[in-house]
């Protein structure tokens, strides 16, 4: 039977990915005392990195000295203190004997490809006299005779703990056993086992309870942070940890002080720059890849949800998964795209669509309905291929809809699928999945992007820059208003952003700037008017 759990509360390092450890002075002060006050068994202060200054408002520090400015006269009650350190970034020069520090202890990250020297430089923090933790990074990506491997040399330097740590929050309850299992049966029994976890599949405090049930030989200790604060998915809240310690392994930690320190110090942070479950980790760590991956496709502004999880899933061979390879993630991207789209055949599918007809694009702005006696007119006398832009208007049935945004797209799915609609075609961009089949046509979003506009994915614009491109030299135009700093921008309120009255102005001068340019390829006739097309600005409506 295990014979102590000891909680380890990581707020001061591993929340530091969020503010860039500038908690301020007052807020590491307030922590930390309130984490003593909790009755925390040990309490992590800060990374120890000799490539930043000191600064007495942020909780990393150059050397041991620095931490003693802060954290030398505190009262730390019961607690153990440590710091930590990633290999490579602190030498061994600047850290003082154990004896003239604050620090009774010092965590020591690594990765498995240095897990030698890493252990080494263990083996001489120790020597100063420090309680020396060795942190496995990313324990999944350990095959079983490697984590054998690391246990010989742990059982060689006799370290503290050896903990594990799911740094992508890859794990699931029998994975972390089956690591926790490697641990017991082969550490030293004067070891201790750790548990580190990330919150990615929102599994962080549910793999700690896990951890603390499970029957094994060794001391345990399990990490956790104020209201789960600490990079990407966040971490296990301390609270809660400390909460299922109390109810079910006889411990007595004063859960109200962690709650006063989220609430003092830990809640603004939260407020400005949120961490915690998201999409974008459930990604990565459903694909177990690291999340640059999924960073640099975003990038791109060119696929939808979908389709980027099914990039991620072709990143191989499987030891570039977690170590990140940024142009072999450009290498998977390109080919990726090139084998899901046939830009060409794409292309010519649609050439043959319009075939000789005139284009005619209608936009949502009010004029579409003021002036729709003249629209239908013109439609009555040249037949033209009617295109509309992000929805389906009433008064007119078009041929084929753009789509270019996923939200647009929801709202008109079921128009789309009434019997009325059931001729119409659609043409989307490469960020947009179509539900139960496939869109008729499609086009690759990102080069038709505005990348330097503070609105980049303007349908109108890109429309025509798609138009433009495979060589259409005539369109016309209706319910291209424009944008209103004063009045609704569409026919359909429900269509209206608030954001674009702020950027109205700005908007219509570069829409005018930006269909001058295309006029010199293509003709480009409004038939309702427009203040793109105007030498004034009017108080209309918008795409």
């Amino acid at each position: 039977m295990k014979k102590t759990i000891q909680l380890l509360d990581c707020t001061l390092r591993d929340g530091g990915y969020v503010n860039d450890w500038r908690f301020g002075s007052a807020n590491i002060i307030g922590i930390f005392e309130r984490l003593a006050d909790a009755g925390v068994d040990i309490i992590e202060v800060g990374f120890l990195d000799d490539r930043r200054p000191f600064d007495k408002d942020r909780t990393i520090f150059p050397d041991t000295a620095s931490a003693d400015k802060i954290y030398g006269r505190l009262d730390r009650k019961q607690a153990m203190v440590v710091g930590m350190i990633d290999y490579g970034t602190c030498a061994i020069e600047n850290i003082a004997p154990c004896a003239d520090s604050c620090l009774d202890g010092i965590r020591v990250i690594f990765k498995k490809g240095k897990m030698y020297p890493a252990m080494d430089y263990c083996r001489q923090v120790k020597a100063l006299g420090y309680q020396v933790f060795a942190q496995l990074v990313s324990i999944t990506s350990y095959t079983d005779d490697e984590l054998l491997e690391l246990v010989a040399l742990a059982n060689d330097v006799k370290p503290y703990a050896v903990s594990m740590v799911d740094t992508y929050g890859l794990m699931e309850e029998d994975e972390l056993l089956h690591y926790y299992k490697i641990l017991d049966g082969n550490l030293d029994p004067d070891i201790n086992i750790g548990f580190h976890a990330h919150n990615n599949f929102q599994l962080g405090y549910a793999n700690a309870a896990s951890f603390l049930k499970h029957k094994g030989t060794h001391n345990i200790l399990v990490d956790g942070t104020i209201y789960g604060m600490g990079k990407s998915a966040g971490n296990a809240p301390i609270e809660l940890i400390a909460m299922t310690l109390n109810q079910r392994y006889g411990g007595d930690y004063n859960i109200d002080a962690f709650l006063e320190a989220a609430n003092e110090s830990v809640m603004e942070f939260y407020k400005t720059s949120p961490w915690g479950y998201s999409t974008f980790f459930y990604l990565v760590a459903k694909n177990r890849c690291h999340p640059n991956y999924l960073t640099d496709y975003i990038r791109e502004e060119n696929l939808s949800v979908s389709l980027l999880d099914e990039l991620l899933a072709t990143i191989e061979p499987e030891d570039k998964k977690l170590l990140y390879d940024k142009a072999l993630g450009k290498q998977l991207y390109e080919a990726f795209v090139s084998r899901h789209f046939c830009e060409a055949e794409s292309v010519n599918r649609f050439l043959d669509f319009l075939g000789s007809r005139k284009v005619l694009l209608i936009g949502p702005g009010k004029n579409i309905r003021l002036q729709q006696a003249k629209v239908g007119a013109f439609i009555e006398r040249e037949a033209p291929v009617v295109i509309s832009v992000n929805y389906i208007p009433e008064a007119v049935t078009p041929d084929c809809v753009f789509i270019t945004n996923p939200k647009r797209y929801h709202d008109m799915t079921t128009d789309l699928k009434k019997e009325s609609s059931s001729g119409i075609k659609t043409l989307a961009t490469t960020n947009v999945t179509c539900r139960n089949g496939r869109f008729d046509f499609v086009a690759s979003r990102a080069p038709l992007l505005e990348k330097d506009e503070s609105i980049i994915d303007n349908s109108f614009l890109m429309l025509l820059k798609y138009l433009d491109s495979i060589g259409v030299k005539e369109v016309f135009c209706a319910g291209f208003d424009g944008y209103s700093d004063k009045e609704s921008n569409y026919s359909i309120p429900e269509m209206e952003y608030s954001f674009v009255k702020k950027e109205a102005a700005n908007l219509n001068a570069h829409m005018k700037k930006s269909i001058a340019e295309h006029r010199k390829r293509m003709s480009i006739t409004f038939l309702t008017y427009s203040a793109y097309d105007a030498e004034e600005d009017i108080h209309g409506a918008a795409i």
